[in-house]
Parts: structure tokens; sequence; C-alpha cells
């Protein structure tokens, strides 16, 4: 089973940027990688994700803004989140899923926080 690690969060005001890592342990190539959002008494939502053919799909709330992407070889998954708002605070999670949806993996989390 890969294991994921994310990394790059951190606070930033309103209308900045943060680029965020996900290292993983094995080879991604097989897998839809997907970044996740969870808020302080919040569910855990999609944010974005990207096939294993760099098909992407983003949640309404972040189109424009945020970037996904992957670099197999590198075994890296990046989200780059640009113009952020405060309601973009959240911890954001990695996730490796297999092609029928099913999660493969999730990694530990990383804060977003995004001051007004």
């Amino acid at each position: 089973q890969v294991q994921l690690v994310e990394s790059g969060g951190g606070l930033v005001q309103a209308g900045g940027s943060l680029r965020l890592s996900c290292s993983a342990s094995g080879i991604i190539l097989a897998y839809v990688m997907a970044w996740y959002r969870q808020a302080p008494g919040n569910q855990r939502e999609l944010v974005a994700k990207v096939s294993t053919v760099d098909t992407t799909v983003y949640a309404d709330s972040v189109k424009g803004r945020f970037t996904i992407s992957r670099d197999n070889a590198n075994k890296k998954i990046f989200l780059q989140m640009n113009n952020l708002k405060p309601e973009d605070t959240a911890v954001y999670y990695c996730n490796a899923m297999f092609w029928d949806g099913q999660t493969a993996s999730w990694g530990q989390g990383t804060q977003v926080t995004v001051s007004s």
C-alpha cells in the first residue's frame, strides 16, 4: 500500500498563494490522485483530482484558483493554490484512489490557514 506525506501548508493572507506537495512511497502511475480538505465542523470534501491520463476535476469553489498536477516519475502530487480566501482554511489531505473510486491511501494532512 502506498504511503502519502503532505507538505507545504501554512499561514497566508487572503489573496496569497501556497503550493502543497504530496510525496508517495511507491509508484502512483496506476492511481487517481486527489486533494481533499476538511474544515472544523465540516465533512471532508473533494478539492481536485487528476486521473492516470491527466484529466482533472475541480470543486466549483476552487475552479480558476487551484491547479492540481502529478509527477509520476518522482512520485509526487501538487496543488497550486492562488488567490486564497479565508474559506479555504482547512486541513488538506492527499488521497490515492483505484480506478473505481475506492480509496487506496490517505496522507496525514497539512494545515492551511488563510487570514482575512
